[in-house]
C-alpha cells in the first residue's frame, strides 16, 4: 500500500507541475494576444494615414479617453518601434510590411503556443484519471482488508 500511496504523491506533484506549467503558458498567450491586438491595430492606422492628404485633421488619443486634434504634416514618413525600446523613422509602406511581418511572427508564436497549452491539458487530463483510478483502488483494498 505504501508504493501506491508514493504513486498517488508522484502523480499529484506531476499534475501540479503541469497546472503551473498552463498557467504559465495561458499568461504568455495573454501577452502575445495583446502584442497582437496592438500591431493590427497600427497596421490599420497606417494603411488608414497612407492615402490622406496634407493637412488632413486627425485626433491623437492621449490616454485616459482623451485625444488632441492635430493636423498631418508629413504622411511619407512615420516613427515606429523596432523592438527593445528602439524606434527608427521608416517610410509608411516599410512600417507597414514590418507591422504585418511582426503579425505573423505573433500569430505563429499564438499557435505555437496553443498547441503546447493543448498538449499539456490533456496530460493532466490523463494524470488525474490515473489519480483517480489509483485513489479508487485504494478505496477498495481498503474496504476489503478488515
Amino acid at each position: 500500500m505504501a508504493a501506491s500511496e508514493e504513486e498517488l504523491r508522484k502523480l499529484l506533484v506531476e499534475i501540479r507541475m503541469m497546472e503551473g506549467s498552463a498557467n504559465l503558458i495561458q499568461a504568455r498567450l495573454k501577452v502575445v494576444a495583446a502584442a497582437l491586438e496592438e500591431t493590427m491595430i497600427a497596421t490599420r492606422a497606417l494603411e488608414g494615414v497612407k492615402n490622406c492628404q496634407k493637412a488632413t485633421e486627425a485626433l491623437v488619443p492621449v490616454g485616459a479617453g482623451s485625444f488632441v486634434r492635430v493636423e498631418l504634416s508629413d504622411l511619407q514618413k512615420v516613427i515606429t518601434g523596432v523592438g527593445a525600446g528602439v524606434c527608427m523613422e521608416k517610410s509608411i509602406d516599410s512600417a507597414i510590411l514590418d507591422h504585418k511581418e511582426r503579425q505573423a511572427e505573433l500569430e505563429k508564436l499564438n499557435g505555437s503556443l496553443q498547441q503546447q497549452l493543448s498538449q499539456i491539458l490533456t496530460s493532466i487530463e490523463g494524470s488525474k484519471n490515473n489519480l483517480a483510478r489509483l485513489i479508487e483502488q485504494q478505496s477498495e483494498q481498503k474496504t476489503k482488508t478488515p
